[in-house]
């Protein structure tokens, strides 16, 4: 036996609650939301070089991997209770070939599936933007699925769920798919956390309240170009580009101004009563303005955390713009949470059902 594999070994056995292999781990929105769940993660890996950064420098104990996930070998992680990972949504072609995971050869959710297969965990949980529900009239997805269902996983109808629903001060909505190895699924059942009845706004995210116990701390953020602030200075908080003076749309929309449709959120001020809009990776780019409701800037670093429902004790590694990108990108801490807390108790109940059988 390896060194590598008695480490590994050493890390399943000694864990004191599920344990969890985590990919496209990112700065940590959706690990830190199993931990508090109870889920101990086994290892977590990431391309980008920051976030790994990231989550290494707030969890030393974490085993991080920084790198090609195409490289790593999971086989030595047969035994673990959970995969979780949220895959770039890649485009691929499975018309005509029928050769199941080998169709989806070259892509991320291949390696995801690769990981699956190799590792063999009891559940896996796999999320990604919304839009995956209806990417190529839906047969990504279902493509996706009977992969999944290929490698003996049972898969749940596949969720979107919002985050306003789970204490999540902002309207991000991901599409989340759970698989249960066949060999439990006819005994046990999964339940999608339930919805909190209270919506919480942006005052919420950002002053002392119910979320935190204290204001958001200062931090640096990106500033609007002076033509842009220019235009925003005339939006209300709550208002967008219509709010604006009819000759100024026409010049801020460009050809967009004929095109019609809402788009909502250009030029679009959040005020301090409603939940924010979906977080992007650049706060300051045209087409998803999330100005503050009384400065003309946009959100700050630890504004945009609190709003992914980050920890302020959470930091994050790597240039302003890269510190954006990695929070924009995150599954928020109390959705994942919410999903962790079903996850355990889908595996207290498989745990019963290999108790039974003893």
């Amino acid at each position: 036996m390896s060194e590598t594999q008695q480490q590994i070994n050493i890390l399943l056995k000694n864990a004191t609650s599920y344990t969890n292999i985590e990919l496209f781990a990112g700065a940590g929105g959706m690990a830190l939301g199993m931990e508090k769940a109870g889920i101990e993660h086994v290892l977590l890996n990431d391309f980008d070089r920051y976030a790994t950064q990231t989550l290494k420098k707030n969890r030393p104990h974490w085993h991080v991997m920084h790198g090609d996930i195409a490289k790593i070998d999971f086989n030595p992680y047969k035994g673990v209770d959970i995969l979780t990972g949220g895959f770039p949504c890649q485009a691929f072609s499975y018309a005509g070939k029928k050769r199941g995971m080998e169709d989806t050869r070259g892509t991320l959710f291949y390696e995801f599936a690769r990981a699956l297969k190799e590792s063999e965990p009891k559940v896996f949980l796999a999320e990604n933007v919304k839009g995956l529900k209806s990417h190529d009239g839906g047969r990504t997805l279902a493509t996706m699925v009977e992969v999944f269902e290929s490698m003996g996983y049972e898969v749940l109808e596949p969720t979107v769920l919002k985050g306003i629903h789970y204490n999540v001060p902002q309207k991000r909505e991901r599409i989340f798919i759970v698989g249960i190895k066949k060999e439990y699924a006819k005994d046990v059942a999964f339940q999608w956390p339930k919805a909190s009845a209270k919506i919480y706004n942006l005052k919420d995210a950002l002053r002392k309240g119910e979320l935190f116990d204290c204001d958001v701390p200062h931090s640096e953020g990106q500033a609007y170009p002076d033509k842009k602030k220019k235009v925003l200075d005339l939006v209300p908080a709550g208002g967008y580009w219509r709010d604006l003076p009819l000759d100024i749309q026409k010049e801020y929309m460009m050809k967009s101004f004929y095109l019609g449709g809402g788009k909502t959120g250009i030029a679009r001020r959040i005020s301090w009563d409603e939940p924010s809009l979906t977080l992007t990776c650049s706060p300051a780019q045209k087409q998803t303005e999330r100005c503050h409701p009384d400065e003309t800037r946009p959100f700050t670093v630890r504004e945009y955390a609190r709003i992914q429902t980050f920890p302020d004790t959470w930091s994050f590694e790597g240039s302003m713009t890269n510190q954006y990108k990695q929070i924009g990108n995150a599954v928020p801490m109390n959705l994942a949470y919410a999903v962790g807390t079903s996850l355990v108790k889908l595996l207290d109940d498989i745990a019963e059902v290999e108790r039974a059988k003893v």
